[in-house]
């Protein structure tokens, strides 16, 4: 077994890119999006951006378990407007659909927001029906719930809010739980700390089973603790600092998962940032380290 980094790469000139950019990084593991976040329709996959995507693959060894892919951000699962929710499905299963296509497993996802319109009750129920809907209509695909900073009406700040969510669901197997760092820092989670950090690893295995643990997003932040202000760091700049970052390198229960980075980069039109270079140079030598070492 073994620690997998790598960031969300850009797939500027066709999807496949993302999978060269992550090697030219170091990266053994990577996120991507499969369309436009920011738009609610994109043009269908063509069978060459499908061969491409897995001929890239096979050349750099990727497995599909090691790819996080990331959905756009217009989606809101729990929307208590109809017609929002339902674009909000239909633009989560398109998204389904293409992972599906490209060979891949998970699709990563933010719970959804009440909007203020509906009780936690209400909303929990909305999101488990969106995605029991979502994979009735694609195959195979995890949906991976994403830890959020708690901020506005937003739900899932908590792995005991990602439990019922999967709870409500008639296929509770297949959905997965992304913890960012950064989100659950700001919603309340002191990670500064080995206690605090042991703490929230001991609530997954309590609250979910380590099984549910597909991916984790590994940002420092620029919020303080509980402040739920959603503003990622380079890791170790931020109020978190690095030791929780060694932490997670050197733990076995964040083996064979994709660890992927969001922070910020000077410049994102750069396919290859060399910030992302150094941060996952970094994070590989401490997952080589011995486990106690830097803490």
């Amino acid at each position: 077994m073994a620690h997998f980094f790598g960031p969300h790469t850009s797939t500027s000139g066709g999807l496949f890119h993302a999978v060269g950019n992550a090697h030219g990084l170091g990266a053994t593991a990577f996120a991507l999006f499969t369309r436009s976040q920011r738009r609610w329709t994109s043009p269908p996959l063509e069978a060459d951006d499908v061969t491409l995507f897995q001929q890239a693959m096979r050349r750099y060894g990727y497995e599909p378990h090691l790819v996080l892919p990331h959905a756009g951000y217009l989606i809101n699962l729990g929307s208590p407007d109809k017609e929002k929710r339902r674009r909000s499905i239909d633009a989560f299963v398109d998204e389904m659909q293409r992972v599906h296509e490209l060979g891949l497993l998970k699709l990563n996802v933010h719970p959804g927001s009440s909007l203020g319109l509906v009780g936690i009750d209400e909303e929990l129920k909305l999101i488990a029906s969106s995605l029991d809907e979502a994979m009735e209509r694609v195959p195979d695909v995890h949906p991976v719930l994403e830890t959020t900073s708690g901020s506005g009406f937003s739900v899932g700040s908590t792995i005991s809010g990602i439990r019922d969510i999967i709870a409500l669901s008639r296929n509770p197997s297949r959905i997965g739980l992304c913890i960012d760092t950064c989100h659950s820092f700001v919603a309340g989670y002191d990670l500064r700390t080995e206690d605090g950090y042991e703490g929230m690893m001991e609530e997954v295995e309590e609250k979910t089973g380590l099984a549910k643990l597909e991916g984790m997003h590994l940002n420092d932040t620029k919020g303080s603790l509980g402040s739920h202000l959603d503003r990622h760091e380079r890791l170790g700049k931020g109020e978190i600092g690095k030791d929780l970052f060694i932490r997670i390198a050197q733990d076995p229960r964040t083996e064979n998962i994709p660890l992927i980075l969001e922070t910020p980069v000077e410049d994102r039109t750069i396919p290859q940032p060399p910030e992302w270079k150094e941060e996952v140079a970094w994070l590989k030598a401490m997952a080589a380290d011995t486990p106690r070492n830097g803490r």
